[in-house]
């Protein structure tokens, strides 16, 4: 019974390891991603990376826009880049 104890609370202390390894991997790949960078215009990036997968219209006041594409989503504010994000999961090359 102790063993079994033992064992269990290896594997529950072992999914926080493991986590810090995805998230450092992602950051790493990140890193060599070209993403969209502040301040770049509507047209700059659709001439650059393509027409996203979809556009989502503005809301709220400054108006905020959103294009998604595979990996990522681009957030404009009027017509200009304000960041774009990852989205969860999609980044870490698979083998």
């Amino acid at each position: 019974m102790t063993r079994i104890v033992f064992i269990a609370f290896l594997l529950v202390l072992s999914g926080p390891l493991l986590a810090d390894v995805l998230i450092i991997d992602e950051v790493r790949q990140v890193e060599r991603m070209e993403l969209p960078e502040n301040g770049q215009s509507k047209a700059a990036i659709e001439s650059r990376y393509g027409t996203p997968e979809q556009k989502h219209g503005a809301v709220g006041d400054p108006p905020i826009s959103r294009w998604d594409y595979g990996d990522y989503s681009v957030y404009f504010e009027y017509d200009l880049v304000l960041f774009s994000v990852l989205h969860p999961g999609g980044v870490i090359e698979r083998s």
